[in-house]
């Protein structure tokens, strides 16, 4: 009876702390705007991991320096070239040169209502909030 008590409570204590990690380490949020559509449309719930590390090719929260959250693509990571052809897509001040050191620069899937690195240019990775893990619901259409 002991021994199973032993377990029982050992087992809660378990859960308790991976729940807590959980909250540490996992945001929920829903989607608002287009900026990212095709991938992912306004009122869709994603599951966020918290690290400063994004990667290329990475959908990246992030707080812009108005404080508002952000969900747009990581493009370039530092130490990156941003491809001169990239001044076809309103980057001129970009293109051409190296991602500085703790930056990134990111972009809207749906370039035509995106703010994002074309208006603000690169993005302090202090800023960096987490990266998508997955879409946990899809809006209804």
């Amino acid at each position: 009876m002991t021994r199973t008590l032993l377990t029982l409570g050992a087992l809660t204590a378990a859960v308790a702390a991976g729940t807590v990690a959980a909250r540490r380490n996992l945001i929920l949020t829903t989607v608002d705007g287009d900026s990212m559509e095709p991938s992912l449309h306004s009122g869709d719930r994603v599951l966020i991991r918290r690290t400063r590390r994004a990667r290329r090719g990475q959908i990246t929260l992030l707080l812009s320096d108005h404080d508002v959250l952000l969900l747009k693509r990581t493009v370039a990571v530092t130490g990156d070239q941003v491809p001169k052809e990239w001044s076809e897509i309103d980057m001129k001040s970009l293109a051409g040169t190296t991602v500085p050191p703790d930056t990134v620069i990111v972009l809207g899937d749906n370039r035509p209502s995106s703010y994002d690195s074309r208006h603000f240019g690169h993005v302090r990775r202090s800023r960096v909030v987490g990266v998508l893990l997955t879409r946990v619901h899809r809006r209804s259409a």
